[in-house]
């Protein structure tokens, strides 16, 4: 199930934590990262974010991570976050 997304965000900038802003895009899915660690998790990160968008039926947006270090546990949790906020600003049920 394809849901309709709008502008959405969350997260902070502080260590141990993550920021993310998803928006819709006209076609494809494009995942931007900033990390502190992004030379050792940067791949296992953008994998995780595909994962979950694809499991979600989030499809045709720009996902912006500016991660700080944050556990998998507190990605996922932002993530999962983002995407029901996302929903609720497109319009559809999260």
């Amino acid at each position: 199930m394809v849901s309709k997304i709008g502008k959405a965000s969350c997260g902070t900038m502080e260590s141990s934590d993550a920021y993310m802003e998803l928006e819709p895009a006209a076609s494809g899915t494009q995942i931007e990262l900033q990390s502190v660690v992004e030379h050792q998790f940067g791949d296992s990160i953008r994998a995780l974010a595909a994962e979950m968008l694809a499991e979600e039926g989030v499809e045709n947006v720009n996902l912006r991570i500016v991660d700080r270090g944050a556990l998998e546990c507190t990605l996922r949790a932002r993530l999962e976050t983002l995407i029901a906020r996302a929903r609720e600003a497109g319009g559809a049920n999260a």
